[in-house]
């Protein structure tokens, strides 16, 4: 087994040589593995669509009961991967056609699945080189000069370093904090964890198959980024401890002065093409709760958590029960000689569980070629765009009271079991807890062992808010005084306020803080009228609020870019900006799909989606593999540009693949 301490380095992960020689390795994986991916590997090597359909009555959604296949068809199934995979000389490793590929993607997940996801599958599933476009086989790279300041070292940013080298520009990133991982880097509390399943959420080209947990921890997911970031020599192009101030266009140079600040002092950057990737969980807030700033005991925040500080044995409050509050409350419950739950909104609970990935199914990843791709697959469909369903509302659907279509209120019912068979004697916390909104109204949280923690002897649960803080308690709104040692604020981000500290200066000294203000708008969340050059990733409306997939936005929004440079380089231009009018007809069509979405239905909470005016500026209202489709290239009647450069000196590099 790995040492957990230790970095993952893709580049030692994938040994997929056939025939396999370690039979008893095979087999121990064989009969450890689902249905699904080995059947899938089966298939693609043979495509022997009718033993496929065989299996296929047997293929289960994990949120069906799961069907028992004849334990004489899976041990044919294995038999048959055994030998193929055994064999010599090895099956030819040949792409099935779109058409079995289609059938395939279809029976691996119990339920059809549009022609449209074909293309971004086989991308993001890891069998086509990412971002390969076959009417263009080489890019065009800019002069020496022409250089891209990426600020942010995060998922996001260092993808950004990754494509950008591939691509031959010239490029600095800017870190803020002493090492790599934003998110992941700063949020360190005790249970903290990703959401989304271990083997969707990485990058398409990085496929990890030593993921400990089907559910990664934040410091193992910390360990991946880690591994990329040493894999693809990514160091020497990151400053770190470094701070970005303001970013300002120079119209007579068409460059950006960015001025940042170190431990020496404040210095200026020129570029001429910024990548904003600082992310939007990235500015974290305390609560306006009156006397906070006067309790005489400890107060941390979920994404500044002080490991100086023990809380064994204290009375401990943890204000909020969001994503990062039921993950340190279930980590810190069994520690502490009392923890308060003070919840201020209630959230939808979807089961889930934090279970160790069998070392033999490690194995197979490693080792049986493409068992990992349709894993992924698997996960991504029923924590992504498998869901996209449920967030649409039904015009016609009977019961708008509790749920906005069937497949939503099937999720709700699939939730309401779990609720059931873990509080069948708290009956005073299911009347606590239950929302009274559809599920997926806001922001979904996975229970893990939140439900069993509330129901330790030393866990409260209160819901009549909080009136004030007292140097050593805090009073609630019905006036009950509860004594604590600490305070742990698991509150959120400033999530609305998307330029974060620094100043962004465009065209004719416009201020984009002032232009947004609670309200940020932009061309397909990356681009904003009047500031050349300057793109956005996880701008407004494109976060992918309706399940996972945040590396999939990421890595569209990134290509995207690099298509627009692309764009620029093509146009012999220095700068180019989205239209007015493409900006205010993306907006508006934004709004009219957001209409149809249960973040607008009239039962649906306030949320961090929303600004103070009720208005989503968060989520993306499409399915991912839309946005991936919107943002193969731009349009260039869709921008507007300016400058001229010479095209003497742009020379053409091979596009090289990440894998």
């Amino acid at each position: 087994m790995n040492d957990p301490a230790a970095p993952l380095h893709p580049a030692d992960r994938h040994t997929t040589a056939l025939p396999i020689r370690d039979h008893g390795r095979l087999k121990a994986a064989l009969a450890q593995s689902e249905l699904a991916p080995m059947l899938m590997v089966y298939v693609y090597f043979t495509g022997d669509e009718a033993f496929m359909a065989r299996c296929a009555p047997f293929v289960s959604s994990i949120f069906d009961p799961q069907k028992q296949a004849p334990e004489d068809l899976v041990q044919e199934l294995r038999e048959r991967l055994f030998a193929l995979l055994t064999q010599e000389p090895p099956p030819h490793d040949t792409p099935p056609s779109a058409e079995l590929f289609h059938k395939m993607l279809s029976t691996a997940v119990a339920e059809p699945v549009g022609e449209e996801f074909i293309a971004m599958l086989q991308e993001q599933m890891g069998f086509n080189p990412p971002e390969l476009r076959s009417e263009r086989p080489q890019r065009v790279a800019p002069e020496e000069d022409f250089t891209v300041l990426v600020i942010g070292a995060g998922l996001t940013g260092l993808l950004a370093a990754v494509k950008l080298r591939e691509a031959g520009y010239n490029f600095t990133v800017i870190e803020k904090n002493p090492e790599i991982g934003g998110t992941w880097w700063e949020n360190t509390y005790p249970g903290c964890a990703v959401d989304t399943p271990s083997h969707f959420y990485s990058y398409s080209f990085e496929l990890n198959p030593d993921w400990s947990h089907y559910t990664p921890n934040g410091p193992e997911f910390q360990r991946y980024l880690l591994g990329v970031t040493e894999k693809y020599d990514l160091r020497p192009h990151i400053a770190f401890n470094t701070s970005v101030t303001e970013c300002r266009f120079v119209e007579s140079s068409g460059r950006w002065r960015v001025t940042v600040e170190d431990a020496l002092g404040g210095r200026v950057i020129e570029a001429n093409a910024v990548i904003n990737a600082h992310g939007p969980l990235n500015r974290w807030k305390y609560p306006a709760i009156k006397g906070l700033e006067d309790f005489a005991g400890t107060v941390m925040h979920t994404a500044a958590w002080d490991h100086s500080v023990s809380l064994k044995g204290k009375r401990v409050a943890l204000l909020g029960t969001g994503a990062s509050g039921v993950q340190v409350g279930s980590a810190i419950a069994g520690e502490v000689s009392h923890l308060t739950v003070l919840q201020r909104s209630r959230h939808w609970l979807m089961p889930n569980y934090y279970i160790e990935v069998p070392e033999a199914v490690r194995w197979a990843q490693r080792h049986i070629p493409h068992y990992a791709e349709w894993l992924r697959f698997r996960a991504f469909w029923f924590a992504a765009d498998g869901l996209f369903e449920n967030i649409r509302i039904d015009p016609h659907w009977p019961h708008p009271e509790r749920a906005i279509s069937a497949l939503n209120d099937g999720v709700r019912e699939y939730c309401l079991q779990n609720y059931r068979a873990k509080l069948a004697d708290r009956p005073d916390l299911l009347e606590k807890l239950l929302p009274d909104y559809p599920v997926f109204g806001k922001r979904i949280v996975m229970d893990i062992n939140w439900l069993d923690t509330l129901c330790r002897d030393n866990v409260t649960l209160e819901i009549d808010g909080i009136d004030r803080v007292e140097a050593n308690a805090i009073v609630l709104a019905d006036g009950r005084r509860i004594e604590v040692d600490a305070i742990v604020c698991a509150t959120g981000f400033d999530t609305a306020n998307m330029v974060g500290t620094m100043e962004v200066i465009g065209r004719d000294g416009r201020n984009l803080r002032d232009e947004w203000q609670d309200d940020p708008r932009a061309y397909l969340g990356v681009a904003v009228p009047g500031y050349p050059n300057y793109f956005l990733t996880v701008g407004p409306n494109s976060a992918p609020n309706h399940a996972g997939g945040q590396n999939i936005t990421s890595e569209s929004q990134i290509h995207y870019i690099l298509e627009c440079l692309e764009l620029l380089r093509h146009r012999g231009a220095t700068a180019l900006e989205p239209t007015v009018a493409a900006c205010d007809l993306f907006n508006a069509e934004v709004n009219e799909a957001l209409n149809g979405l249960i973040w607008l239905h009239p039962s649906a909470p306030q949320s961090y989606y929303k600004n103070a005016r009720g208005r989503n500026v968060m989520s993306c209202p499409y399915r991912l593999v839309d946005y991936w489709w919107m943002t193969r290239a731009p349009k260039a009647e869709d921008f507007e540009f300016s400058g001229a450069t010479s095209s003497s000196d742009e020379r053409p590099v091979a596009m090289k693949s990440a894998t």
